[in-house]
C-alpha cells in the first residue's frame, strides 16, 4: 500500500478479486486434493471457472457465475465445454457494457 493509504492502479475491487481467486486456489491446495482426477465433467474445472469467472466479472458476479457452475454440477448434466466467457446468467454484462 502506498504511504498515502492508496492502493494504487489496482484498486479495493481488484484486492477483494485477488482474494477470492486466492480462495479457490486454497481450495484446490486442500479439499480439491480429494477429488481424483479425469472426474469432472466439463472443460475446464469447476475451481478453474471460478478464478476466470472472478478475474473477468469480479467477485460479485464471479461468485454467482461460480455457484451457477456447481449447481450444473450433477450426476445428471451432460457436461462439456463452458467458459466462464460464454456464460448467459448476465447477458447485458457479457461485454462489459450493457447494450442499447
Amino acid at each position: 500500500m502506498a504511504p498515502d493509504g492508496d492502493l494504487g492502479r489496482a484498486g479495493k475491487g481488484s484486492l477483494v478479486r485477488y482474494i477470492g481467486v486466492a480462495l479457490v486456489h486454497a481450495w484446490r491446495w486442500t479439499f480439491g486434493l480429494l477429488t481424483p482426477r479425469g472426474t469432472c465433467k466439463y472443460h475446464p474445472s469447476c475451481s478453474q471457472y471460478a478464478i476466470d469467472a472472478l478475474r473477468e466479472y469480479g467477485i460479485v458476479r464471479g461468485a454467482v457465475l461460480a455457484g451457477w457452475r456447481l449447481l450444473r454440477c450433477n450426476p445428471w448434466s451432460h457436461g462439456g465445454v463452458d467458459y466462464a466467457r460464454d456464460q448467459s446468467v448476465f447477458p447485458l454484462f457479457r461485454f462489459g457494457k450493457a447494450r442499447t
